[in-house]
């Protein structure tokens, strides 16, 4: 296993970055790499890479694994025997290992493996250590190729930090230093992913979702809590790096909200299962304004997609711009890339590889934290379709928090009882989300009404929808009060 942190660095700064990494014990290492998949990109899907690197005046055959998605990854390496020329690629090489029973599994057919790009970097690295920790650093400049002499070519301009020895959160401390330092960003995706795409010539892939929850039902609250963390992670990182990168789609920024709100989630109704609460409770009042940044944004395209046909069906204006400072808009790869949410992103990172304690038991504790967040849920059930905008605004908020911590949590309870309760909390968590969407409409249509006569009509219709839409809601959280919970506690609990 190897644990490390790949960071781009902006143009402007490359040259700070190499000045802080070439110090008189730095080492510089030429670095020319051959990567192989079959025709149809087995290794890729099954998150493999396979390579053959000359490394100074050593080959080495490399196959890297799926890891978590944030710092860890299989990896097995196998030095060459010194040779004239390229060698040639052995699959067998890593036979016996855990990579290589998952490329085993991957070339079940017998797959002809075949060069897919190559890169070409020039490696300059060092080792420090730092809070107990040896790393090192290893900054890379170069370029990826594909299609030969004519083809496509993408400059490399990053640097790694990868553990040696020591407490992995010894890892982040100095990643967001040097990261803060210099405008870095964290990127997660390879140079293998990277330069299967530009083989592909394939600008953007789809936006990763959250997977399902591998949580432990055997596992003590902190351990717990650290799993979580880093699922959430793990959803927001990729889609995160697309946003920087500026291949981002609207759905990018739509997952990395949900990421961000599920992570949000997990900070704000488990804290207390961490050794200092009171340290995730800062973390996700610093998540606030990123996050609401970011939401603006989402906004215009959320209202776009949905409202916007229905409003020019019925004849209304345009939809205005919405969010605030709706007259600048937002750039979310610029949010993605401060230096704050980069830093948020590194602290995050760093709760979740802290050694836990043992903690409590799960079982009681998750009760307690569903109990709780549900009965936020519902607190204004009654009278909710009559109940003021902050009010209804309010229970969407904790509505979420209550979907997400459930959904973190529901390996812990039987399967149909705990997909009756997700099924209901996400049904209230769509009408809930169509009456913001009408307020948040009509908040945009209020600003242009000296401009746009028309307007007043769009505030028409949207205030009869909302008549309906809060209606609905309020249907919807009376049905989910109805559902059995599927934890142990009192009966209205």
């Amino acid at each position: 296993m190897e644990t490390e942190l790949k960071f781009r660095i902006p143009a402007a700064a490359l040259a700070g970055v190499r000045r802080a990494v070439a110090t008189a014990s730095a080492q510089r290492t030429p670095l020319a790499a051959v990567y192989f998949d079959t025709a149809d990109r087995r290794l890729a899907a099954a998150g493999l890479a396979l390579r053959l690197r000359r490394e100074g005046r050593r080959w080495v055959q490399t196959l890297k694994g799926r890891g978590d998605g944030v710092a860890v990854r299989l990896e097995h390496e196998v030095v060459l025997e010194p040779r004239r020329g390229e060698p040639s690629l052995d699959p067998a090489r890593h036979a016996g290992t855990p990579a290589g029973a998952a490329l085993q599994a991957a070339l079940r057919g017998g797959e002809r493996l075949e060069e897919v790009f190559r890169s070409d970097v020039r490696r300059t690295h060092r080792r420090v250590r730092s809070a107990g920790a040896v790393i090192e650093l290893a900054l890379d400049e170069g370029e990826l190729r594909a299609g030969g002499a004519g083809g496509r070519r993408e400059p490399v301009r990053e640097i790694e930090f990868e553990l040696l020895s020591g407490p992995p959160a010894a890892l982040p401390v100095l990643a967001a230093r040097w990261a803060g330092r210099h405008g870095l960003w964290w990127d997660v995706r390879t140079k293998a992913e990277r330069g299967s795409r530009l083989a592909a010539g394939v600008a953007s892939v789809p936006a990763v979702r959250a997977a399902a929850s591998a949580i432990d039902p055997a596992a003590g609250t902190a351990a717990a809590l650290a799993g979580m963390l880093r699922a959430a992670l793990a959803h927001a990182l990729p889609n995160a790096a697309e946003i920087a990168h500026g291949d981002g789609t609207p759905e990018h920024l739509h997952q990395l909200r949900v990421a961000l709100r599920r992570l949000r989630s997990v900070l704000r109704e488990c804290a207390d299962w961490a050794d200092d609460p009171a340290a995730l409770h800062a973390l996700e009042a610093g998540w606030r304004g990123p996050f609401g940044r970011l939401g603006s944004a989402r906004d215009a395209d959320a209202l776009a997609a949905t409202l916007g046909p229905r409003l020019a069906a019925v004849g209304a204006p345009p939809l205005p711009a919405v969010g605030p400072g709706a007259g600048a808009a937002v750039r979310p790869a610029e949010v993605v890339c401060s230096i704050e949410f980069q830093a948020l992103l590194l602290r995050t990172l760093q709760f979740a590889l802290l050694p836990p304690s043992a903690g409590r038991p799960l079982a009681a504790a998750a009760a307690a934290v569903l109990r709780r967040a549900r009965k936020r849920a519902l607190a204004d059930r009654a009278g909710f379709a009559a109940a003021p905008a902050a009010v209804q605004h309010r229970t969407r908020k904790r509505l979420k928090r209550l979907r997400y911590a459930f959904e973190f949590l529901m390996p812990l309870y039987a399967a149909k009882p705990s997909r009756r309760l997700r099924d209901a909390v996400a049904a209230a968590g769509e009408a809930l989300g169509e009456l913001n969407d009408l307020y948040v409409a009509g908040a945009a249509y209020q600003t242009v009404l000296d401009q746009e006569p028309r307007a007043w009509f769009a505030l028409g219709w949207l205030a009869a929808e909302r008549s309906r839409a809060a209606a609905a809601a309020a249907a919807a959280l009376d049905a989910l009060d109805r559902v059995p919970r599927p934890w142990p506690g009192k009966a209205r609990g």
